[in-house]
């Protein structure tokens, strides 16, 4: 009966995680929107207040404070979606893994 507990506990854990995968996966869309805006906002005001030329405004955009500092949280926020990707993968491991054990001592004790 231990291993029905532990897998039911497996499997509570994977629907919790399955839950925030979906907040993950907004903020990620979030970033990403925040990001790409502001990086066409700079690029835009580096050309016209600046009047930089275009192959030097994709060297140094990426370096002005705030494109960088909305890169990072987008990054980081990438980072942590595919890290609720993976523990959901590894979840789905251990509930098959446990499948297999209660299968084969349910099969053993009839």
């Amino acid at each position: 009966m231990d291993l029905v507990n532990t897998l039911m506990h497996e499997t509570e854990k994977l629907d919790k995680a399955i839950s925030r995968l979906s907040s993950t996966g907004r903020e990620l869309a979030e970033y990403e929107r925040d990001y790409k805006v502001k990086l066409r906002q700079e690029a835009l005001k580096l050309r016209a207040e600046k009047g930089m030329p275009v192959t030097l405004i994709a060297k140094v955009i990426y370096g002005v404070p705030d494109v960088a500092n909305l890169r990072l949280k987008r990054d980081i926020a990438e980072t942590m979606h595919k890290t609720a990707l993976e523990y959901i993968n590894t979840l789905k491991l251990k509930i098959r893994i446990l499948e297999a054990q209660v299968q084969r001592e349910w099969g053993r004790n009839g």
